[in-house]
């Protein structure tokens, strides 16, 4: 490797050291190749002289297995494909575990048919996005996210829920890992925060590399992508948690050696513990989008840290390059990039890529190096071996006691409690004895909240209930079981209503599930006040109470702190409640630390260290610390105002949003009911818009809990006009909008306006009926403060 690269993982391996910062532009490469290499490429070299220039190009695509077919695979032989986060075998993204594996021995059968002219058979991979267990898949261990497994501070914990991962992800036999993210946040506005480990960037490294190790086995051993283990990924290189307000996919600028020692100090790491892909970040370095950056992905993360692995893209990132389209983008191929990650548009991508290395624009010897590292990794995986098994021959394939094992739900129960941090402790905990425990909050018995995003589906969602998560157990049913256990007894009541006076509530609450863009944020400030004035009831009452915070940031919490007599920080624990039940009653030395800075302000400023943080890094009680807190500040300026401005932004109905048709919810605007069905699709990004079918007579409704503000802003696009009356009712106000909408037939995403000059009083619900049949896309739904006299658009 490099000398930073040595120099790195020594460092990590002691929290608080600080990794060389320009030890990486001056590290040489070590030129020495082993005899093992030598065959390695001989051997890559002799199928790349047998590959026709089609079955090259297809080993850099990657569809995803919604889009195409078995039969496409036999005629196209992509090299890998992937389950984006809403995506299932044969369509049904809750399909059994056996349907998975299905998939993928049908897939694998399909890409090892006979060739003509004897040119070589290469078989495909599956990839997924396994981020805290294999959570796509019903019954799979939901382990807590990384910024629970942060908090733990323990590496070989990491390690082993990344060999459980392994095993479970073999059950359904798919091949490779889009894990770890070893991202370091440094805002957590981001929507992905919890996906990293840490804001220190050597806690990170750690925590990533013993990720890698757990799923693909220790390099150098006989384990090392064997039998138990899978191909993973470091993601997403790099910067991707540094973007300017903490927007997701956005830019990251700044002096690029102060960038590094910050934001890739985790890369030698994984690379170090054998890590054989990493995933291109959509963010920009400097205005430079990563997926076209050369002197990133081949200068830096090649020529420096020396991976001579797979570098993925992500989904579409190659589209975002500067004069790229997704079907066409040389400039990703030229910069480093090795697999194309086109979910759906991968025909015309192909296509393109073909006609570029007939033309030259692709060398053919840039082509042979970007195959050729692909080759490699499957020959390190095992699967370019004589008599290399199909999906369903191997070791824990269809074995389904190991998704979901005892084992397994053990390693996250015990992540679960060395995870959670005491912020406050008034002498409540542990609880225990004869105590009588009141649990209270929509969280509580909530599985899917406190799972988080990526699980089962990409945004994660309350619509899905515990019958969806066999053999899991959630908070609450973990506090009764220790309370019973403790001589004690409790009760479930979501809204904190109780007939006898309880000895203790316990209050759970927190962020809905998100992921990605859709878990931006402008602020840090939490105001959904579920949790506050159910702890405020209970102290007017003179109830003790625990709050138990399921978030993926620290938040400003000032409210709910001070009014509770103790305050958890349980992040996204997963499906092992009863971890947070172990610490609760003193089962657990309380050992979390927090791995982020706990903002003193409500604004949106990053924290990043002890200036500006109410709680520091590392900052967590033990059960024994009963020091008083003190009453914290509760004045902040974002608890002023209207509720509830973004509607639908972003792909994500807001918090006091609620979608509906026919009487029946549509969480998070998705789903079918009443007539209507509505999808995700991608606007800008990925599932941000929804594309809204409506059957003859049917309504939409959006209604906002509260009183907002200002006129609406529908951001829409409409392919054929509407044959049928179609109504847009505001309030108690109807307007007929089917001549705007034919008007904007074909005319790409245009605005409705609605102000109080077609509207008097608007209102707080907005809803679409269509007479005949109707297809709408929606991008956006806000309100919005206009200038006086605004007129509507129509």
């Amino acid at each position: 490797m490099k000398a930073f690269l040595s120099a790195t993982v020594a460092c990590v391996a002691l929290v608080g050291c600080t990794a060389p910062q320009a030890g990486i532009e001056s590290a040489a490469p070590v030129t020495e190749i082993t005899a093992a290499q030598q065959a390695e490429g001989a051997r890559v070299s002799d199928l790349l002289s047998r590959m026709s220039v089609e079955r090259k190009v297809a080993q850099l695509i990657q569809p995803q297995i919604n889009s195409f077919t078995a039969e496409d695979m036999r005629r196209y032989r992509f090299g890998s494909y992937l389950n984006g986060g809403n995506g299932g075998p044969y369509g049904d993204e809750y399909a059994p575990a056996a349907e998975w594996l299905r998939l993928a021995d049908e897939m694998y059968v399909a890409s090892v048919q006979p060739l003509a002219g004897g040119e070589p058979v290469i078989p495909t991979i599956w990839g997924t996005d396994a981020v805290h267990g294999h959570t796509n898949v019903i019954g799979a261990t939901i382990f807590p996210h990384n910024v629970a497994l942060g908090a733990t501070g323990d590496a070989d914990l990491v390690r082993r829920i990344g060999s459980a991962t392994a095993v479970e992800i073999e059950v359904t036999g798919i091949d490779w890992n889009f894990s770890p993210t070893v991202a370091v946040a440094r805002d957590d506005r981001w929507g992905r925060a919890y996906e990293s480990y840490s804001e220190d960037p050597n806690l990170t490294a750690r925590m990533g590399a013993a990720l890698v190790e757990g799923l693909q086995g220790q390099p150098g051993t006989q384990a090392f992508l064997g039998d138990g283990h899978v191909i993973a990924t470091a993601k997403h290189f790099f910067g991707d948690g540094g973007t300017d307000q903490g927007v997701d996919q956005g830019d990251v600028n700044g002096d690029i050696d102060q960038l590094k020692a910050i934001h890739a100090v985790p890369y030698p790491a994984a690379i170090g513990a054998g890590v054989q892909s990493v995933m291109a970040s959509f963010n920009s370095i400097n205005g430079h989008k990563m997926h076209g950056n050369e002197a990133m992905l081949t200068g830096v993360l090649r020529g420096e840290m020396g991976f001579n692995g797979v570098v993925v893209g992500d989904w579409n990132g190659h589209g975002q390059v500067a004069g790229c389209t997704v079907t066409d983008c040389p400039q990703a191929l030229l910069a480093g990039l090795d697999i194309y990650m086109v979910p759906d548009d991968w025909k015309g991508l192909m296509d393109n890529l073909v006609a570029q290395v007939a033309d030259g624009t692709i060398p053919m010897a840039k082509l042979d190096e970007a195959v050729g590292r692909v080759l490699r990794m499957k020959m390190r995986a095992g699967l370019l071996e004589a008599g290399a098994k199909r999906p369903v021959e191997r070791i824990h394939a269809g074995d389904m006691a190991k998704l979901g094992s005892p084992e397994h739900r053990a390693i996250a129960r015990e992540a679960v409690a060395k995870s959670q941090v005491i912020i406050k402790n008034e002498g409540i905990l542990p609880l225990g004895g004869a105590k009588s425990v009141l649990v209270a909050g929509r969280a509580a018995d909530s599985i899917a909240q406190a799972s988080g995003g990526w699980t089962l589906t990409w945004q994660g969602g309350r619509e899905l209930t515990n019958d969806y998560f066999p053999g899991a157990t959630s908070i609450w049913a973990g506090l009764e079981r220790a309370a019973r256990e403790a001589g004690g007894s409790a009760v479930l009541s979501e809204d904190g209503t109780y007939s006898k006076k309880p000895d203790v509530a316990v209050v759970v609450f927190g962020e809905e599930p998100y992921a990605e863009f859709a878990g931006d944020r402008k602020n840090l400030v939490f105001t959904d006040e579920e949790g506050l004035s159910l702890l405020r009831k209970f102290k007017s009452e003179g109830v003790p109470t625990v709050a138990v915070f399921l978030s993926g940031r620290p938040m400003w919490m000032n409210r709910e702190i001070n009014a509770a007599d103790a305050f958890v920080a349980s992040w996204l624990p997963g499906s092992e409640g009863a971890g947070v039940a172990d610490i609760l009653f003193g089962k657990r030395a309380a050992t979390g630390r927090l791995s982020f800075s706990w903002p003193a302000d409500c604004g949106g400023t990053p924290v990043n260290g002890p200036q500006g943080s109410l709680f520091p890094l590392g900052f967590g009680r033990s059960l024994g610390d009963t020091a008083p807190t003190g009453a914290l500040e509760e004045t902040c300026g974002y608890l002023t105002g209207g509720v509830g401005a973004e509607w639908f932004v972003n792909g994500r109905l807001g918090t006091a949003i609620t979608a509906s048709a026919g009487g029946a919810a549509l969480p998070n605007l998705r789903g079918s009911a009443g007539g209507i069905d509505a999808r995700g699709i991608d606007n800008q990004r990925q599932e941000d818009a929804r594309e809204v079918t409506f059957a003859p007579g049917s309504t939409l409704t959006l209604t906002q809990s509260g009183t907002g503000t200002g006129g609406y802003r529908i951001t829409y696009a409409i392919d054929a006009r509407p044959a049928e009356r179609v109504m847009l009712t505001i309030g108690q106000t109807q307007i007929d909008i089917t001549r705007h909408l034919a008007h904007a037939e074909g005319k790409d995403w245009r605005e409705m306006i609605v102000t109080e000059a077609c509207a008097p009083g608007l209102g707080d619900s907005v809803s679409i009926t269509a007479q005949g049949t109707l297809k709408l896309r929606i991008a956006e739904i806000a309100r919005r403060e206009m200038p006086e006299g605004t007129a509507c658009s129509f």
